[in-house]
Formats: C-alpha cells, sequence, structure tokens
C-alpha cells in the first residue's frame, strides 16, 4: 500500500521493545507516519530531522555505551539512554550533511549497525552507490509501510544471527587471515576495514575455499530469503571485497569469476 499518515495509534502498544531504531528523515510527514508504525510494531523509535543531528546522536550514544560517560550521559534526554541503536532508516536527501555522506561517515568509524537507506532516486546507479558506501538495504520511495517493516525485521535478524553465532576458529589462506570473534580481517599484515555483509561474505568463501557460489546462493546465504532485490547486489559486494583483497583488483586471484556459474575463492 502507499505512504499514509495513520490518524490513530494502536491502543495498546507492546510492553517489550524489539528494538530500537533511528529513523533520519527531513519529512515531517514520512517520517511521523514511520515511527508510528514501527512504534506500532513494538520497537522504540528515534526521530532526526537532518544529518549533523543524526551524526551527533549516533556518537553520543555510542560514547555512552563504550565509556559510560557520565558527562556525555547527561547531554542526552533520559529516554535515549541505556541502549544502543539497532537499525538506521537514513533518507538520502538530507540537510547538512546528505545520506550517503552519513552512511560513509558511519562505517568508516567501524560502526556496523544495519542501514536501510531510503530515497525518490529508484536507478540502478543510485542503489549500487547507495550499497556500495554501506548500506544494507535500499528502498525507493513511494513505498509500502508492510514492505519497510519487513526489511526492518529482515534486517535485524540477520544482524542477530550474525552476533550470536558460536565461537569460530580464525581463518587464514595466503596473506588474507580473518578472526570471525573479533570481526576484524588482516591482509598482508595490514588491518582492513570491512562492512557487515563484505565480513561475512568473505567468511563464507574462506570457510569454503574453491567452492563455486552461483549469485542466488549468495543471496540466500548472506542476505536471506527475504532479501527483495536483484542479483547485481552480489557483483557490487564482490567488486568491493576485490579493491579491498586483491593487489590488482582488474586481475583477481582471491575472488574468481567462474563464468556462467558464480564466484569461488581461491
Amino acid at each position: 500500500m502507499p505512504l499514509t499518515l495513520s490518524s490513530e495509534r494502536t491502543k495498546h502498544q507492546p510492553s517489550i521493545k524489539l528494538g530500537r531504531v533511528l529513523v533520519v528523515e527531513d519529512e515531517g510527514l514520512i517520517s511521523e507516519t514511520i515511527a508510528l508504525a514501527l512504534t506500532d510494531e513494538g520497537y522504540e523509535v528515534i526521530r532526526a530531522e537532518d544529518g549533523r543531528a543524526a551524526l551527533d546522536l549516533i556518537h553520543q550514544l555510542k560514547e555512552l555505551e563504550s565509556n559510560g560517560s557520565l558527562g556525555m550521559a547527561l547531554t542526552l534526554p533520559h529516554q535515549l539512554r541505556g541502549r544502543s541503536l539497532d537499525l538506521i532508516i537514513l533518507d538520502l536527501m538530507l540537510p547538512y550533511i546528505n545520506g550517503l555522506d552519513l552512511c560513509r561517515l558511519i562505517r568508516r568509524e567501524g560502526i556496523t549497525v544495519p542501514i536501510l537507506m531510503l530515497s525518490a532516486k529508484g536507478s540502478e546507479t543510485d542503489r549500487v552507490v547507495g550499497l556500495e558506501v554501506g548500506a544494507d538495504d535500499y528502498l525507493t520511495k513511494p513505498f509500502g509501510i508492510r514492505e519497510l517493516i519487513a526489511r526492518c525485521r529482515a534486517l535485524l535478524r540477520r544482524h542477530h544471527q550474525f552476533q550470536v553465532q558460536p565461537e569460530q576458529p580464525s581463518l587464514k589462506y595466503q596473506d588474507i587471515a580473518l578472526y570471525p570473534q573479533e570481526c576484524r580481517i588482516t591482509v598482508r599484515g595490514a588491518a582492513v576495514n570491512f562492512s557487515p555483509k563484505e565480513f561475512k561474505i568473505l567468511e563464507l568463501f574462506m570457510s569454503y575455499p574453491r567452492r563455486v557460489w552461483s549469485r542466488e546462493q549468495l543471496l540466500e546465504r548472506i542476505w536471506g530469503p527475504d532479501f527483495i532485490g536483484d542479483s547485481k547486489t552480489v557483483d557490487v559486494h564482490i567488486r568491493w571485497l576485490r579493491e579491498k583483497l586483491e593487489i590488482d583488483p582488474s586481475s583477481p586471484t582471491y575472488l574468481v569469476t567462474v563464468r556462467g556459474f558464480g564466484y569461488r575463492f581461491g
């Protein structure tokens, strides 16, 4: 259904919150609609109207989580203390700091919270750019509220599954080392930053060296059966991985294309 503003809240709000969601959207009607829908589903919602305000809030929550800083905590409203973000819904066109730049800044600081990007721009190029800067999913306006909620659930479910994986030993292949419990990867002895999706793709490849994975299999294993999109998403992430792993990304030796089948590692 099209995006509309509900005139009534659900009378009985869930007492247990499913997660804390930051909605960064400068259009008041859309922001309020999303907030109402998520609140009715049982999520705790924080709203920011521009990129700068959102970044400030993210920094405060991150500092409070890592340091327990009393001074930082006192600058936050009482209802925002006590837990970190579980999901960010991020509009592409924002005042002060646009969505792409904000997403890039968040990932550069090592923040791995899932990001669902919203945009009125629905071209393939725009979706690819959004994914390349670190977004986990992309939804084009106008969208249905039920689809948005389904995507939020899927992102949170996959993120939770990734976090609670049982302890695994480190994975090593030639000069690449992956440490699952530390969410850390070194390439030729140097630490390299990877997005959560990139990390999971490489972990899967290194767990099954020389196995060929089709795009559909990778979508199923990494993005899950609820993913709504096309297989080009896989190609985008493979290209990004090659830029970080390969000495010459145009002639890959680690992530190899098996024409007509998919990709293999090693």
